[in-house]
């Protein structure tokens, strides 16, 4: 099988070194070509035709927001992941190309003086995130075409009568800022019950993520804090390197914040949180995952369905990875796998009866699926 042929964009040789030699010692990838800034970029795309361009955001000429936007504009979907900084400049940056349509985003290694810690770094957090964009099996050296369509299995029975949510929880990773940018804001201010998200996501850019959702939406959007009481129409998002969980007062639920040993290899995680808001509410949970690599959340969705909890889940063909959303899927978990833009539907519909203004309306009978872009 042919190997994921890769583009390098850095201006930095310190870091096009690096990263070349890293992707250069996986079988499954080949590095076809290096670029200093986004013009040039462009013009080795057309010549080199890539599977994959790994983007640095400042470069001298055009930058890498700015390159991310030009492809695009082309209507070239080739995958294209960010090389990002840990500070605030950094994440803003990220999330602005984010928006622009690059794929998903690593930080840069934070000191490149010590080039093996680098080039851990950038394994650790690269290789599998161009086999996931590139549809190859993370983890093995062999690759394999982009995955066909998969037909989720239908819905287990369930172990518990059925409870209307009082919670909302979502999870979402690869992807995720996209699509959460778009399912927020469809949702209506008057949303009666409380929101608790987690993305895949470091520190700072967790607080300027939640910001900008804030802004998108008609929706508080906060980055939760610990012990803060949950209210209907607020949306809590976990901060990077905490786990996000909710507890059950006599006065009501509120968020508890930790830093216990990742799960599924991430803190935040999604399974935490849902097996929390299950516990917390008795049940009363409607939990959405959206993109995402890996298959957190999965667990999860079983305790939410076991306590008579409801789960929607994305789709193969708006999912930049269908990892997440797939696993809860593909074991029987989903009460509905929908497009992303009938996401945000479906939860209104699930909390219908308690929105002023949105009828209830019946779950469609069929679960939405199709071929991965």
């Amino acid at each position: 099988m042919d190997p994921i042929r890769v583009l390098v964009v850095d201006d930095s040789v310190v870091v096009r070194k690096i990263v070349t030699d890293v992707l250069s010692s996986d079988p499954a990838i080949e590095v076809v070509g290096t670029a200093v800034n986004g013009r040039l970029a462009l013009v080795k795309l057309d010549a080199l035709k890539p599977d994959l361009v790994t983007m640095d955001i400042e470069m001298p000429e055009m930058n890498g927001i700015e390159a991310v936007r030009a492809i695009r504009a082309r209507r070239d979907r080739v995958p294209i992941v960010m090389f990002s900084t840990l500070t605030e400049r950094g994440a803003a940056a990220t999330l602005d190309a984010l928006s622009a349509g690059a794929n998903d985003y690593v930080t840069k290694p934070a000191n490149v003086g010590s080039v093996a810690q680098s080039m851990e770094s950038v394994r650790e957090q690269l290789i599998p995130k161009i086999k996931a964009l590139t549809g190859r099996p993370v983890g093995l050296g062999a690759a394999r075409p982009v995955a066909a369509p998969v037909a989720p299995r239908p819905p287990a029975p369930r172990s518990a009568p059925h409870k209307a949510p009082a919670v909302l929880v979502i999870g979402s990773s690869t992807g995720g800022p996209e699509a959460l940018a778009r399912v927020l804001p469809a949702l209506p201010a008057a949303l009666p019950v409380p929101v608790l998200l987690v993305q895949h996501m470091p520190p700072v850019f967790t607080r300027q993520f939640a910001q900008r959702l804030d802004r998108l939406s008609a929706l508080r959007v906060v980055e939760a804090a610990d012990g803060s009481p949950l209210l209907p129409g607020t949306v809590h998002l976990a901060p990077g390197d905490h786990h996000l969980t909710v507890r059950g007062t006599g006065r009501g639920a509120t968020t508890v914040l930790s830093q216990g040993p990742p799960e599924n290899f991430c803190r935040p995680a999604v399974d935490p949180l849902f097996r929390s808001a299950v516990t917390a509410y008795d049940g009363a949970v409607l939990a959405v995952v959206l993109t995402g690599m890996g298959s957190d959340g999965r667990s999860g969705a079983g305790a939410v369905r076991d306590a008579g909890g409801t789960v929607v889940v994305q789709d193969q063909a708006t999912s930049v990875v269908w990892g997440m959303p797939g696993a809860v899927a593909s074991a029987g978990l989903a009460d509905e796998v929908l497009p992303l833009d009938r996401v945000a539907e479906a939860i209104t519909r699930h909390l219908g009866r308690a929105v002023p203004g949105i009828p209830p309306q019946p779950a469609p009978l069929i679960h939405a699926t199709g071929a991965p872009r």
